[in-house]
């Protein structure tokens, strides 16, 4: 890699010990997502040896990243997290699948968290939408993706209409 080909400015994100392993998760996941680059530590450092993959460069969607194997001192949590935006239940289904079912936990409004801790928020395009109209559109939106985990386009389509 030359040095016109690293990103002027991208997502480091800190992983234990598998940076490698969620690059490559995310890249048969996400559209417009790879990994570009791997690079070995050149001496030993304090959580690993000489050799070991010390840093990942990939895209998420577009994004460029990178994960540094920088071991358990600094978790991941909710302050940061990459939001999906989706235009169908398939592919909202598809994304928050992929994320829960290879060792994720679920949570509320959209929000799932990876094997490796990182969050994600899959979002459809129509919630988003719902939540700019404002007014009691959006109060009845907002209500119902309260109730939820994984988005339900049906049922913000439904509170977006309003009671019958």
């Amino acid at each position: 890699m030359n040095q016109t080909s690293i990103p002027k400015n991208l997502v480091c994100l800190w992983y234990n010990h598998d940076a490698q392993y969620a690059a490559a998760f995310y890249a048969a996941t996400f559209p417009d997502s790879s990994v570009t680059a791997v690079y070995r530590a050149p001496t030993d450092y304090p959580m690993g040896k000489a050799g070991d993959i010390l840093t990942v460069q990939f895209t998420v969607l577009g994004i460029p990243c990178l994960g540094l194997n920088g071991g358990p001192i600094f978790p991941h949590t909710e302050a940061f997290s990459f939001q999906v935006a989706t235009d169908t239940q398939e592919e909202t289904d598809r994304y928050w699948n992929a994320i829960v079912g290879h060792g994720g936990r679920a949570s509320q409004c959209g929000w799932c968290k990876d094997r490796w801790g990182v969050n994600w928020q899959i979002t459809p395009r129509v919630l988003t939408r719902a939540m700019a109209a404002g007014g009691a559109e959006a109060q009845r939106v907002f209500s119902a993706m309260m109730e939820m985990g994984k988005i339900d386009i049906a049922a913000i389509e439904a509170a977006r209409r309003g009671p019958a």
